[in-house]
């Protein structure tokens, strides 16, 4: 199956979050770093200082030297740490298959998600902008090696004092049309003395290495050889690699006005519960632990949750529950302005067809049929029939 990566990096994260500390810094140049006399370099420097010609990894003496008004910022590594956990946990809002990099930087494999790239793309770099103040700039592509590069070309392509805030989108099949232009050197495992390698070949773009003929390079170069020729292609078939193991998959949407109709918050409830279902499914895990979680209009917020007497990756068990919990919590006509559903103690064992039963069976070959027709003619196009809240 073809797949979609999404590459984000946020943009100057570092002054980012100095930004939001201290707003007076905004449109200045400054660095985030270690003190002059002290060998300090620059970790991070905002868009002004930029304009100067100041980098990071700089030694501070020499970004002075360029942009004698810089102002030097100390580290703030909690501030730092407590916002990337917070950009990373909507990254795993939108797909259970994130791979963080850095503490500014991941992987999201958003095969599954059925919106065009360049709507989530958007709307996650919308969502971190207007939910964390931090700017960001995406690529997305096939592979992990083109929608890096994707973030990449987006960044270096922007003008002006300000952040970037780029997107790049490069379609399944243009992956060698996209790299060709661009120098070598911008390949994965292409460094200061492989490049003055190919140079002496007269290797100076990826296009040129990608029609230079692959055994030569084997010859030359060894294994590395070979990959550089298949990066150079758009080709890389390195996976989404997660740290850790997935406790829960969820979703959740807060209203833009509040809602009191019992209909809408429980049509909101199943279609919730469907793509976390489609999640499950599409990753292979079962549930055992169905949460719901609610907040009032005064942001006060419940969890509820119900362990079943089985797993489950089925919409209409999923929804079937959490309808239950939120009447246990709200009386009717009770205003809500965010709910979401959850599934945990997941398990990559399916249940076993004598504990299924054959009904249960049944309806999971039934829910396959309908991930399939959706996944083809969209979501839209067939639904089941509408359920009976439990008695």
């Amino acid at each position: 199956m073809p797949r979609t990566i999404l590459h984000l990096d946020l943009d100057a994260f570092f002054c980012a979050v100095e930004e939001l500390r201290d707003p007076s810094l905004r449109g200045k140049a400054f660095a985030v770093g270690g003190k002059p006399d002290q060998r300090g370099v620059v970790a991070s420097c905002s868009y002004a200082a930029r304009q100067f010609g100041v980098r990071s990894a700089m030694p501070m003496a020499r970004a002075l030297k360029l942009c004698p008004e810089l102002t030097i910022i100390s580290h703030h590594h909690g501030n730092y740490g407590e916002l990337s956990d917070r950009v990373m946990e909507r990254l795993n809002n939108l797909s259970p298959l994130v791979e963080q990099i850095s503490i500014d930087e991941a992987f999201v494999d958003i095969s599954d998600i059925r919106d065009p790239a360049e709507v989530t793309a958007r709307t996650i770099q919308n969502r971190i902008q207007a939910e964390l103040g931090l700017p960001c700039s995406v690529g997305v592509a096939s592979n992990k090696l083109v929608a890096k590069i994707a973030t990449e070309v987006g960044k270096h392509s922007a003008r002006g004092a300000g952040p970037p805030n780029a997107v790049t989108i490069v379609p399944a099949g243009k992956e060698a049309e996209f790299l060709a232009p661009l120098p070598v050197e911008m390949l994965w495992g292409v460094g200061p003395k492989t490049a003055a390698s190919l140079s002496e070949l007269g290797i100076k773009t990826i296009g040129d290495l990608a029609a230079w003929d692959e055994k030569d390079l084997v010859a030359r170069f060894g294994e590395h050889g070979r990959e550089m020729s298949r990066h150079a292609k758009g080709i890389s078939v390195s996976p989404i690699i997660i740290e850790h193991e997935v406790k829960s998959i969820s979703q959740e949407t807060t209203f833009s006005r509040d809602v009191r109709d019992d209909k809408v918050l429980e049509s909101t409830l199943k279609e919730l519960s469907a793509q976390v279902g489609r999640r499950l499914r599409r990753s292979d895990l079962t549930g055992k632990t169905v949460k719901l979680k609610i907040r009032w209009p005064d942001f006060t917020t419940l969890t509820r949750q119900a362990t079943l007497s089985s797993p489950t990756d089925q919409d209409d068990e999923i929804a079937l529950t959490v309808i239950t919990l939120m009447k246990g919590v709200r009386s009717p006509g009770k205003p809500v302005r965010l709910i979401g559903v959850g599934v945990s103690g997941l398990t990559t064992e399916a249940r076993q067809l004598e504990l299924w039963g054959m009904e249960s069976e049944k309806k999971r070959k039934f829910q396959g049929v309908i991930d399939e027709l959706q996944e083809k003619f969209g979501r839209k196009t067939i639904h089941k029939g509408q359920m009976k809240d439990r008695e």
